[in-house]
């Protein structure tokens, strides 16, 4: 179990509280989020999805990894999901995305890393694949990245496509880890250690509980943005901020890839929306989305299992919501996209890479006391 400073010993049965390796989330300084979180409060709530990391932390240089997501597990890894894409800034690389606009559709696992490493995620995937024996000669695999060069040696291929395919072996359901792990490694968030993160709400529609959930690689927005459950924090945590004195890019520069999940049946216009709604939980953290940073969000039903499937004969019936009940599952969207972002800050501590360029963490005691002063909490 890793112990973090700067928060007290939480319950390590409540998965709302700390994760799997006992780091603190945002719930456990007393934060307070609106909707009702899954059993878990991650991505992983939605039923038959799985998340996978491999954690490249090795002398005073590399601080990379690779995260692998399947949205249908490791059963049907390959069975097309209905799919939707927003650009909220282009400055970033997700693959596989002129396949989704076209069709709606997308089939396979998803990996997140490094700027520099997109390429190896993208032909690891395909490896995977391969050894599993699913799918044919052809393939467009959705491989996204967010950039570490501040912590990492972006520059010296330390991810391989065994660290690709090892990720989405490892890949699994249930409690996953946040913070300084997977693709998140070597990330920084306004200004703070950034990394991993996720949360998930519940929905009703017709009798019947759904779960939205979050999955991001947070390495965005400048320090002097920081909200926090709506209280503007950034001026007061101003201070130690080591990363500000960085030159190669410019300040809020960085990157956001979310990847959203649910297993309400949809139409792919109807991810596509939800996949939008990321820019609004974005926002409640306080960024405007700097023009240097790539903020790039994918959306997914697991439901309809075999209907986006190849084959051309007969007619394929798809169930989906009312477009005049989707408002709810907006909500969700927002709320867990805001929660997860704090979870990524909140689960990690400081961090050294390259060249001695430091991260620090989030203050945590300081941001918890700072709420309730401001609140009355």
């Amino acid at each position: 179990m890793t112990t973090l400073t700067g928060v007290p010993p939480q319950n390590p049965s409540d998965p709302h509280l700390v994760t799997p390796t006992g780091k603190p989330r945002a719930r456990s300084l007393g934060l307070n989020f609106q909707g009702t979180p899954g059993p878990l409060n991650a991505i992983t709530d939605v039923p038959g999805l799985a998340v996978g990391y491999v954690t490249l932390i090795e002398g005073d240089r590399v601080r990379t990894g690779v995260t692998g997501i399947l949205p249908r597990g490791q059963t049907d890894p390959d069975d097309p999901l209905a799919a939707g894409f927003h650009s909220q800034n282009g400055n970033g690389e997700m693959t596989g995305v002129s396949w989704i606009e076209e069709s709606g559709t997308c089939a396979g696992p998803i990996a997140i890393t490094n700027t520099h490493a997109v390429g190896v995620a993208h032909a690891g995937i395909i490896a995977w694949l391969n050894q599993r024996q699913t799918r044919g000669p052809w393939l467009l695999p959705v491989a996204a990245e967010t950039w570490d060069g501040y912590l990492n040696d972006i520059n010296g291929h330390h991810v391989n496509e065994e660290h690709v395919v090892a990720a989405l072996d490892a890949a699994h359901g249930g409690p996953i880890d946040e913070g300084s792990v997977g693709g998140g490694t070597g990330m920084n968030c306004y200004g703070f250690k950034g990394g991993s993160g996720t949360a998930s709400r519940l929905v009703e529609h017709d009798s019947t509980r759904y779960t939205v959930g979050v999955f991001l690689q947070a390495n965005f927005g400048g320090r002097r943005e920081l909200v926090i459950t709506g209280v503007p924090l950034g001026e007061e945590l101003a201070d130690d901020n080591p990363i500000a004195a960085f030159r190669a890019v410019p300040p809020g520069a960085g990157s956001v890839i979310a990847v959203v999940a649910t297993d309400a049946p949809l139409l792919p216009g109807q991810a596509k929306a939800l996949a939008r709604r990321v820019t609004l939980g974005l926002a409640r953290t306080g960024t405007a989305g700097s023009h240097s940073s790539g903020d790039l969000f994918l959306a997914l039903s697991v439901a309809n299992p075999g209907t986006f499937g190849p084959g051309k004969e007969g007619h394929r019936q798809l169930t989906f919501l009312p477009w005049a009940a989707m408002d709810p599952f907006f909500t969700a969207v927002v709320q867990a996209t805001e929660e997860a972002v704090i979870n990524a800050l909140v689960a990690n501590d400081d961090m050294t890479g390259r060249d001695g360029h430091r991260s620090p963490a989030l203050p945590r005691r300081r941001v918890a006391e700072s709420v309730q002063r401001r609140t009355g909490g």
